[in-house]
């Protein structure tokens, strides 16, 4: 290893310290391996494993950081499930050969023998610097998709983006907004300030309860727990935005949202089954948008999953893939 650079296993206290390091060349591009967002994520699904994770550090500037936990032989990234919708390492472009040949050695040492990487993005660095370091090396990989997301490119303005999509669907959105406002007072509000969030999950999580039996089930108590605890975290680095859709006053349909760098990102949502007629699910997601592009937002992201709204109100397929290295 060059003198200059040393390995450092890290804290979650630390790892929030180096993302509020805005001086660090670091890209946190992956929202889900935000700090908070990590933190919050092994507090409860962690099992009691313990995290390990590893920064590489130049002359005591980190170069990039492996959020990863150890079991056995193998190492993984720290998040993977159903709440993760994709993972990465953080690493600083311009340094992530020397990162990767550094990580890989230290692992390898270590007595790591496997590193198993799932919900990769093709944008990630792992197929873009990770893979080709690693072929160097030697490392035997297989490669596969996995699965896949969608997300849509939001133009300047409300109009442009409905005649982004076909004339079919503009016409139905605007039949179901009209049928809307017939049948009550409308109203669509966003809170993002802790208290306001800490507040509102109780409703939100109703919502989402109640409109179908397979999401009350994967409501569980540990579940409902994750929820509150990732939106308060996140309300604290001001990346939350809970969106209620109501009608004469009372919430009918709600988003939450995570609003970070130039994306919005729709991680879930609810709505009450007695006002299913009115498409009030699709109408607040599209209401959610219709917000994104008037805050600047230049991507709505719609995470994992292929259901078929995603193909409707205009987004594209993103595949994911799953990578296992052979170190």
């Amino acid at each position: 290893m060059n003198r200059s650079h040393a390995i450092h296993i890290e804290t979650w206290d630390s790892l929030l310290d180096h993302w509020h390091q805005t001086d660090y060349p670091l890209q946190w591009d992956c929202l889900f391996v935000l700090p908070s967002w990590l933190k919050v994520w092994w507090h409860h699904f962690g099992n009691g494993c313990e995290p390990y994770i590893v920064s590489i550090r130049n002359n005591d500037r980190p170069i990039g950081v492996a959020p990863l936990w150890t079991r056995g032989k193998t190492a993984r990234l720290v998040g993977e499930g159903s709440v993760c919708d994709y993972l990465d390492f953080v690493v600083e472009p311009d340094k992530a050969h020397a990162f990767y040949h550094l990580l890989l050695d230290h692992l390898k040492r270590k007595g790591i023998e496997r590193l198993a990487l799932n919900q990769l993005r093709p944008d990630s660095s792992v197929l873009a610097y990770l893979i080709p370091v690693a072929e160097k090396m030697g490392c035997q990989i297989s490669f596969e998709s996995s699965d896949q997301s969608f997300a849509l490119d939001l133009p300047g303005s409300w109009d442009n983006y409905l005649n982004v999509l076909t004339g079919k669907e503009r016409h139905e959105i605007r039949r179901k907004f009209r049928r809307l406002h017939e049948a009550g007072q409308i109203n669509y509000r966003t809170v993002d300030d802790v208290t306001a969030v800490q507040n509102e999950m109780e409703t939100f999580l109703t919502l989402f309860k109640s409109n179908r039996p397979d999401k009350s089930a994967f409501m569980t108590g540990q579940m409902d727990s994750y929820f509150r605890d990732l939106a308060l975290a996140m309300a604290r680095d001001r990346i939350v935005k809970l969106s209620f859709l109501e009608m004469d006053g009372k919430p009918i349909a709600a988003v939450m949202c995570f609003d970070y760098q130039s994306t919005m990102y729709l991680y879930n949502n609810g709505y009450d089954k007695n006002y299913r007629s009115l498409s009030i699910g699709m109408l607040c997601k599209v209401l959610s948008i219709k917000e994104s592009i008037q805050s600047g937002k230049k991507t709505y992201d719609l995470l994992k999953g292929s259901e078929p709204y995603k193909h409707r109100l205009g987004g594209k397929p993103i595949p994911l893939y799953r990578c296992d290295i052979v170190i």
